[in-house]
């Protein structure tokens, strides 16, 4: 097996910050509709109680703001500047001076261990240029007994599905998008533990992981 070397992830990861930048201006409109149920049920499943202190790898344009409830501190992050514009304007909008928002890669947070209550990380382990490090970070900034919850697409068990997200993920590679991505790289995190999984959105085509941080 061949690894990537580490100017072909630098280059990775420079690719995705233009495309998102890129997209920040039409992120909302193409795909708002078809995400936001497993958003919305992420944020759920979190279960926030008052003083919770969350962060949320990948915040974007901001579209989880409005369904995180007001008693709690958010700490978004994102590696594309024009997404974090306009999340600080949705922020500003909602009235929520309790959101924090930075410019991170989420390969190197930027935070102690043990920083959070809970960790949310919509649509963003197929995007990422190194997941299983991003999922290793997750797991540090994490507190014990804190809440981790992934929604993304992974890639099929079955044969022939497998192959078909190993062919779909050359298409949408200018977006730095894979569709091939193991479910295992999050589920086989050390430190956490798998409490609950769900199909969310279209037809089911993602999957919502509630985990534990032991």
């Amino acid at each position: 097996m061949r690894y990537p070397t580490a100017e072909r992830l630098e280059a990775e990861g420079r690719r995705v910050e233009r495309v998102y930048s890129v997209l920040a201006r039409v992120y909302d409109a193409f795909f708002d509709w078809a995400l936001e149920p497993g958003r919305r049920r992420a944020v759920d499943r979190l279960r926030v109680r008052p003083g919770d202190e969350i962060l949320e790898v990948g915040v974007g344009t901001g579209l989880s703001l409005p369904l995180y409830p007001r008693h709690c501190r958010v700490m978004g992050i994102d590696i594309s500047e024009p997404m974090l514009e306009q999340a600080r304007a949705r922020a500003r909008e909602l009235g929520r001076d309790d959101v924090l928002l930075r410019r991170m890669d989420a390969r190197e947070l930027r935070f102690p261990d043990a920083s959070f209550d809970h960790v949310l990380a919509p649509y963003l382990v197929s995007v990422v240029p190194e997941p299983r490090k991003v999922m290793v970070e997750i797991v540090r900034v994490c507190r014990p007994g804190g809440t981790v919850v992934v929604v993304n697409h992974f890639g099929s068990r079955a044969p022939l599905l497998r192959t078909l997200d190993g062919w779909l993920s050359h298409l949408t590679a200018w977006i730095g998008f894979r569709m091939d991505v193991p479910l295992e790289v999050v589920t086989g995190a050390p430190g956490l533990e798998l409490v609950h999984e769900e199909p969310v959105n279209l037809l089911g085509l993602w999957r919502l992981l509630e985990l534990r941080r032991v």
